[in-house]
């Protein structure tokens, strides 16, 4: 596993593209850490896309799935508008039990090439975070595929059934892809100015905030802690760290 020791500076994100698409394993991955630098797309004119592979349907003890269920994608909907996202998909996968393998990339590679995006942001699939913390299984299982679909959805003979029943052409044009979270984040982004709207992102998931049950939880200060410390690797007051993976020899 490639490391950044945490006082290394940081590189810049390359911004020159058009359409992203952010892919997770639950409602709340993303606001945990990724909505901030979102904001900050959007309000470039970026057109970013959010696929969930789960409803999160497991993650509120003292609610039964099928209700957490409608929660959970009402919360994501609304917490996605925060930062200017508008589309967002679910994949129906079942929540705390992801496992990687053919349906799941089939599944994230349709999603692929229906969004045709140039960039792919997915949370850490490292065994741990940042610091040491046990990583989860849905977000190791979830991020391994991602990285597969995106080389799947080039391909024609792969899953060749969405091109012949779905119309979905194969697309190849996904450049890069960005990985929040990861202990070998290498790059990051200024997020600064829309560290209000990351906050306003996390605060949506109200539902789901609350079964944690962690007393005294303040969104803008769990968040702060991170964007402060990653900031000035980058020259900035706050920042967003993603580990970078290649898709091309030139990129």
């Amino acid at each position: 596993m490639t490391t950044t020791p945490d006082g290394s500076p940081l590189h810049p994100l390359d911004e020159t593209w058009a359409t992203a698409l952010a892919v997770v394993a639950h409602p709340d991955d993303m606001e945990f850490g990724a909505a901030a630098a979102v904001a900050r797309w959007t309000g470039q004119g970026k057109r970013v896309v959010y696929t969930m592979v789960t409803s999160g349907e497991a993650g509120i003890d003292g609610m039964h799935p099928d209700e957490a269920r409608r929660v959970r994608e009402a919360e994501q909907v609304a917490s996605a508008r925060a930062v200017g996202v508008d589309d967002v998909e679910f994949l129906g996968f079942a929540d705390g039990v992801i496992e990687y393998g053919l349906p799941l990339r089939r599944a994230i590679a349709g999603a692929v090439r229906r969004h045709r995006p140039e960039v792919v942001i997915t949370g850490n699939y490292r065994e741990t975070f940042p610091g040491g913390m046990l990583n989860q299984a849905d977000h190791i299982a979830t991020g391994r595929a991602v990285v597969d679909a995106v080389r799947d959805a080039g391909n024609r003979w792969v899953f060749p059934d969405q091109l012949e029943d779905d119309g979905l052409e194969p697309w190849g044009g996904v450049r890069q892809v960005w990985v929040a979270g990861s202990p070998g984040a290498g790059h990051a982004v200024d997020v600064t100015a829309t560290f209000d709207a990351g906050v306003a992102s996390l605060r949506a998931h109200a539902a789901y905030l609350d079964g944690l049950g962690w007393e005294h939880f303040d969104p803008a200060e769990f968040l702060a802690r991170m964007t402060s410390a990653t900031g000035p690797r980058l020259g900035v007051e706050h920042a967003t760290a993603f580990e970078v993976l290649k898709m091309g020899w030139d990129d």
